[in-house]
């Protein structure tokens, strides 16, 4: 199959008469015909029915339409992209992401969209993931950058990586020279976590219950950034437990990996199966992608210590 085929067939479903088809693509009725014949020959059913002079679309040929022009929609603006004859994007961008997100991936991810798409208004919040899932439902958000939420709720989720999640303390941390710590043993400690209403609390409250575990929570807060810091600057021993690349490098913390068992995430792409399909969309997701799979290759939430500049 090659492109003019899906020109030629989208060019006939409009028209739904070969001789106008053939004029607005300046080739010969014969020569349009013969293509067509050549396409549905490969894809092995007819794509539009013939009485006579009359032409119609089979049911065949109204479901490849819809994604013939969607493909060759995407081929056309790719090409334009590469020419350099696109025209600035312009319109609103809304999106929500847990916390883990807030402090470091979305806004690289937002200013390199900003960076290409300077006249699109985007629209960024930290939410909880029940919450990012109601809005997105409800269609106040375009996008959420979430963890995979236990029942997608009529959403489709794009996974992007697996992440495991490690215990931070801060130097003094009796558990600061440890390489890696088993669940069991956070067991009495006292600990700063996200609210029971995360996603992320309930799966570490899993994890615990499974081990036989149960921390001293004397802290819940809602982002990770003021976490890191209580548990770096806090007199008392207290450790959080986060996901290894959220945490700063420069910060003074110590990073444990934790086992039996190993919370691990899957953060993802969350959207509406009726959510607007618009370029401005496309490219943001795009950006994420390729920013994840960067983070996807970083090392390992591995026995690592990071000790302040």
């Amino acid at each position: 199959m090659e492109l003019r085929h899906l020109r030629y067939f989208i060019a006939l479903a409009g028209a739904l008469n070969f001789t106008r088809a053939a004029e607005s693509l300046h080739v010969t009725q014969s020569t349009l015909s013969h293509q067509i014949a050549q396409l549905e020959a490969e894809l092995g059913v007819l794509l539009f029915a013939r009485t006579g002079k009359r032409v119609a679309l089979t049911d065949a040929g109204d479901e490849f339409l819809h994604h013939a022009s969607r493909a060759l929609r995407e081929i056309d603006q790719g090409l334009g992209a590469l020419r350099g004859d696109r025209a600035p994007l312009r319109g609103e961008l809304r999106i929500g992401a847990t916390p883990s997100f807030t402090t470091a991936f979305l806004p690289d991810c937002v200013g390199r969209f900003l960076e290409r798409q300077p006249l699109v208004r985007v629209t960024a919040e930290g939410l909880a993931a029940d919450r990012i899932t109601a809005r997105l439902q409800e269609g106040s958000l375009d996008l959420g950058i979430a963890y995979q939420p236990v029942t997608p709720g009529g959403l489709h989720f794009e996974p992007l990586y697996n992440e495991e999640m490690v215990l931070v303390t801060g130097a003094a941390h009796p558990l600061a020279r440890r390489k890696r710590v088993r669940m069991v043993e956070l067991h009495g400690r006292p600990l700063v976590l996200l609210p029971a209403s995360f996603a992320t609390r309930r799966m570490l409250d899993d994890c615990f219950r499974a081990c036989g575990a149960e921390p001293l929570v004397v802290v819940e807060i809602n982002e990770l950034a003021p976490m890191l810091r209580l548990v770096a600057t806090s007199a008392t021993p207290l450790a959080c437990i986060a996901p290894v690349n959220a945490v700063p490098a420069d910060a003074g913390l110590r990073i444990l990996r934790l086992d039996s068992p190993t919370p691990v995430r899957t953060p993802g792409l969350l959207w509406s199966r009726q959510a607007r399909d618009s370029q401005a969309l496309r490219e943001f997701t795009a950006i994420v992608r390729k920013l994840a799979f960067r983070t996807s290759l970083l090392e390992p939430a591995g026995p690592r210590r990071r000790t302040a500049a």
